[in-house]
């Protein structure tokens, strides 16, 4: 007897070839791309194809399994590409901690800095906040509050210093 090769254009030939398929696809699919969650999706994309391209599958050039481990091949290779211009995704589960020495410096830093920001009168604070910050240009900022713009260069000239004299008040040393 003949053994017939399911109709991938018809929902009941798409699940008989998953149920036939499916799991060695995606062990397939796990040892490629090292990552169950896209082996899975892996896994859709290659049924979805399949499915989509039904009317070129033939059974006389290759069998149902060969052809769809083609489609499975290029859907990786896809999905590798595709994994390669992203950014990693950090997991829910596993927090994305910088340990290293130059973190904690980084932070310890911005905090000194911050309460040195507090301490300064709100020109100087705003001043430094608006140009370095926010990165605005002088100009900008002399036209959101009404002074010339030699005023504000000025005032970022004195907020610098002041800052920096709180900062070696506080015990910080640049």
């Amino acid at each position: 007897m003949e053994r017939r090769t399911p109709a991938l254009d018809e929902e009941d030939g798409v699940r008989a070839a998953y149920r036939a398929h499916g799991a060695e696809l995606f062990g397939f699919a796990v040892r490629s791309l090292s990552d169950h969650g896209l082996a899975e999706e892996a896994v859709q994309e290659t049924f979805l194809r399949a499915w989509r391209a039904a009317d070129r599958f033939d059974p006389s050039i290759a069998p149902l399994r060969t052809w769809l481990y083609s489609i499975m091949r290029n859907v990786v290779i896809d999905l590798t590409r595709a994994r390669a211009v992203r950014p990693a995704v950090a997991s829910p589960t596993e927090p994305v901690v910088d340990t290293s020495a130059d973190a904690y410096e980084r932070a310890l830093v911005s905090w000194q800095v911050e309460e040195g920001l507090r301490r300064l009168g709100e020109d100087h604070r705003r001043i430094l906040i608006e140009t370095y910050y926010r990165a605005r240009p002088y100009a900008e900022v002399a036209a959101e509050l009404g002074i010339p713009e030699g005023t504000v260069k000025s005032r970022v000239y004195y907020a610098l210093r002041a800052l920096r004299l709180t900062l070696e008040e506080m015990g910080w040393e640049a």
